[in-house]
């Protein structure tokens, strides 16, 4: 790759993670940013002819710098080299970075090579760009050009920063639902990127998850994605969907994985659904799949084969983004007591000491952690009478009605008490987790002892945002949505005093906006996954105050 310097200027454990929390009671933007799909085919499509090379799955952008942004695209060269085939020709690629759509002032420009070794995606780390900056790019190959897209530089290191905001979703299942969320952050002018949180892809087979009869839009490849082929094959079937589209066509995208992109309640050794007698070495899936992900995500590729970093926004924001897959100690079972033992982890020695180490020399007003699974305890109590046998037949719960999610930090208390006690102890302010995988909107305070809270101390605040379209406990059980929602959030928040707020029955995205005073998150709500026309509208906002680490109610949005 060659770049220059610009010119001048089986759901398990979410099924039972649901169902415990049941048991406890029982300007659009977008629209001229991605080219229309005969454009996106060459201009032939309207001719009824493919003429190749083809960009067929738009273009995106992603962790930004104050001077540089990150570019992807994947090139169709030929009509036989197909995602995952290994076929076909080495294709260059040239990239344009300009000051306006119309492409009369360039910024940067360079080129680069799409190569089969690499499924013929390609990257290019563009930098010499001005903070605080919007540009458009784009991509040319065989005198075909690529859609066009918008993207964002960052503010400078030191600057005087007044606010920045986010658009911040999760868990994104193509057989659940159609991607509306991702449209409606795309029409945002407003946004400065999009944060996802993880499970960005799903690795199912077709009829996996959701059941088979649930099924809205089959996966393509139709088996579980195991080898390199089928994790190339997952990634750019997403890619195809319009909405996604638009999404990376209009906004820079910071992306962390979790397990989905790999296998389910994934781990440093496996996986709960790989079985090596038949799917092979774990070590080899991990590996296929984190390196298709580097292929096919705007993420800058680690030398360590992870997604851990730091972006900084000026000196209102730092954020710190986690792996918690790579390197953490097998999940125990549900109610053991090994969830306690120190010599187990979530994050790894090393994230952990970089953790601690960007937190508490942070100068930002903010720091802002992106953690694909929730950080504040949760705890549920017995299943009701009438519900635990079938329930317990049902989800896998232990007989004696107690859950608790131990894929999440509550299944590795030590790394949680040593991180919270580190906050607390060294006197850092304004953290705020960012988390997605429950499938579910909460709003919590992050107590450092849960079970004296309120009348011990908050180390700081969490916005969890719930899914795109991935199910939740309503479709899980298959019940009318607020059958069980309405009972179970009173019974969280009656055990859980942290708890401000929990939203167990929609689908949608968060928008976070940042000021030197504030924290917000406002949540918006899908009226209907299934429809690829859904409408969004806002549901609740709860915000931070600087200098609390307690979250409140906002009556109204931001905008």
């Amino acid at each position: 790759m060659t770049s220059q310097l610009p010119t001048p200027a089986k759901p398990r454990r979410r099924t039972v993670v649901m169902a415990a929390a049941a048991s406890a009671a029982l300007t659009p933007l977008a629209a001229p940013l991605l080219a229309s799909p005969a454009a996106a085919e060459g201009n032939s499509a309207a001719s009824g002819s493919t003429a190749f090379p083809v960009f067929r799955h738009g273009v995106a952008s992603g962790d930004p710098l104050p001077d540089g942004i990150l570019l992807w695209t994947r090139v169709t060269p030929t009509a036989e080299s197909t995602p995952g085939s290994g076929n076909g020709p080495d294709t260059e690629v040239t990239w344009e970075v300009a000051e306006d759509r119309a492409f009369t002032r360039t910024a940067a420009r360079g080129s680069t090579t799409a190569r089969a070794d690499s499924d013929h995606t390609v990257k290019a780390d563009v930098r010499g760009l001005r903070p605080s900056t919007a540009y458009w790019f784009r991509f040319t190959a065989g005198g075909v050009t690529s859609p066009v897209g918008r993207t964002r530089t960052t503010p400078a290191h030191e600057a005087n920063t007044p606010g920045v905001r986010f658009g911040v979703v999760s868990c994104a299942n193509w057989e659940a639902g159609y991607f509306a969320a991702y449209r409606h952050l795309a029409t945002r002018g407003d946004l400065d990127a999009v944060l996802h949180l993880g499970d960005y892809i799903y690795e199912y087979q077709s009829g996996g998850y959701p059941e088979t009869s649930n099924v809205l839009r089959a996966h393509e490849p139709r088996h579980e994605t195991v080898s390199l082929a089928d994790y190339r094959q997952r990634h750019a079937h997403y890619k195809t969907d319009e909405d996604l589209q638009a999404l990376h066509a209009a906004h820079p995208v910071i992306a962390i994985w979790d397990d989905h992109e790999i296998a389910n309640d994934a781990w440093s050794g496996g996986a709960e659904n790989h079985t090596p007698e038949t799917e092979g070495d774990f070590a080899v899936r991990a590996a296929a799949a984190k390196r298709a992900y580097f292929e096919w995500m705007p993420v800058r590729t680690s030398t360590e084969g992870t997604v851990y970093r730091r972006l900084r926004f000026g000196n209102l924001a730092d954020l710190h983004l986690l792996d918690l897959r790579s390197f953490r100690s097998q999940q125990v079972g549900v109610g053991s007591g090994k969830v306690d033992d120190p010599e187990r982890t979530i994050t790894g020695r090393a994230q952990l000491d970089w953790l601690k180490s960007g937190l508490a020399s942070s100068q930002a007003r903010w720091k802002l952690v992106g953690t694909s699974v929730m950080v504040s305890p949760v705890a549920f109590g017995a299943l009701p009478a009438h519900l635990l046998g079938p329930l317990t037949e049902l989800l896998g719960l232990p007989q004696g009605g107690i859950a608790a999610n131990v894929d999440q930090w509550d299944g590795y208390t030590d790394d949680r008490k040593e991180l919270l006690e580190h906050l607390s102890s060294r006197g850092v302010k304004n953290t705020v987790f960012l988390t997605g995988d429950i499938h579910m909107a909460w709003a919590n305070d992050v107590p450092v002892k849960a079970a004296t809270y309120p009348f011990s101390k908050s180390a700081a605040t969490e916005f969890v945002v719930t899914s795109v379209t991935s199910d939740n406990i309503d479709e899980l059980l298959k019940v009318a949505p607020g059958t069980l929602s309405l009972v179970a959030a009173t019974a969280v928040k009656a055990a859980n005093r942290h708890v401000k707020w929990v939203d167990m029955d929609s689908h949608g995205y968060g928008v976070l906006d940042v000021t030197a005073e504030r924290s917000q998150m406002d949540y918006y709500v899908l009226a209907d996954k299934r429809r690829a026309d859904s409408s969004a509208s806002w549901s609740r906002s709860y915000r931070t105050l600087s200098g609390t680490q307690k979250v409140e109610r906002v009556r109204q949005p931001v905008l």
